[in-house]
């Protein structure tokens, strides 16, 4: 039937053109962000998974931040130790001579001298070896404890090892104010720097064990940090060669949709052909 009041070719050629041009919002959307799943609109399931892992991803960048804090926190603990440890061992030196009967008073006072000031060099290092606040060897703190995953429900922590001259507990027998003015107390002294040094010893290697377990964590967390944001991927991230050609094609199927649309808007004009 002819007629110049509906026309049906135009309104189909309408919808196909219509329907071409949102997918082609589409396609030229994924190319510019790079996303097939860009919001709850294109994949609401995906969309909730994909934004599930991101927020573990995030939760995993806080573990790796908590436990770089945890390692730079043992790593001058364990730097103090160290330094002390030295110290002890010259301290031990000077003791041993000091211990020598034979010994003039003047010579055993000068040593007596430098012992001291290799004692309160300890207790100046115990004081310092502080980061962000917290001091694993100085009897401030029970330890520290590191997230150990995304939802902070697991830690890994260290435990404090006290250090300080003179204190209830300490791994370091010396009192702050220990010296010698006789061989005998020298003597006593020797003996007690060879206990501090073996507590002192097995405190670092608590510290070092812990230190070790921070770093392998971390490595962990990073790995899983990383398969995660490559599942991300592999949910949401648009294939970019395939889109190409789809916009390539969607761009000819539109220009065929508007000259078939030019095509049947023209269609009732040939109606005046029947009254010539």
């Amino acid at each position: 039937m002819a007629t110049i009041n509906t026309n049906a070719g135009a309104m189909i050629a309408l919808q196909n053109l219509t329907k071409t041009n949102s997918e082609l919002e589409q396609v030229q959307a994924r190319i510019n962000t790079g996303l097939a799943v860009a919001s709850a609109k294109d994949n609401g399931g995906v969309f909730a998974i994909a934004q599930s892992m991101r927020a573990d991803v995030a939760g995993y960048s806080a573990v790796g931040n908590s436990i770089d804090l945890a390692v730079s926190t043992v790593d001058v603990a364990l730097a103090a130790g160290e330094a002390i440890s030295d110290i002890l061992v010259e301290m031990k030196e000077k003791a041993l001579a000091g211990a020598d009967s034979s010994l003039d008073t003047a010579s055993r006072t000068a040593l007596n001298e430098d012992f001291k000031a290799l004692r309160d060099q300890i207790t100046t290092i115990v004081s310092n070896a502080e980061f962000n606040g917290t001091n694993l060897i100085n009897n401030t703190t029970t330890g520290i404890a590191a997230l150990a995953n995304a939802d902070g429900s697991s830690t890994i922590s260290v435990a404090d090892e006290n250090l300080k001259l003179g204190a209830t507990g300490s791994k370091i027998t010396l009192s702050a104010s220990a010296a010698f003015t006789t061989a005998t107390q020298a003597d006593n002294i020797v003996s007690q720097i060879g206990t501090s040094l073996d507590n002192l010893n097995a405190s670092l290697a608590r510290l070092g064990t812990g230190a070790k377990s921070l770093e392998i964590h971390k490595s962990f967390v990073g790995k899983l940090s990383d398969a995660l944001t490559k599942g991300i991927g592999n949910l949401v991230d648009a294939d970019l060669a395939t889109e190409s050609a789809r916009l390539q094609a969607l761009q000819v199927k539109q220009q065929l949709g508007i000259q078939a649309l030019s095509i049947a808007n023209s269609a009732p004009s040939t109606i005046l052909g029947y009254f010539r």
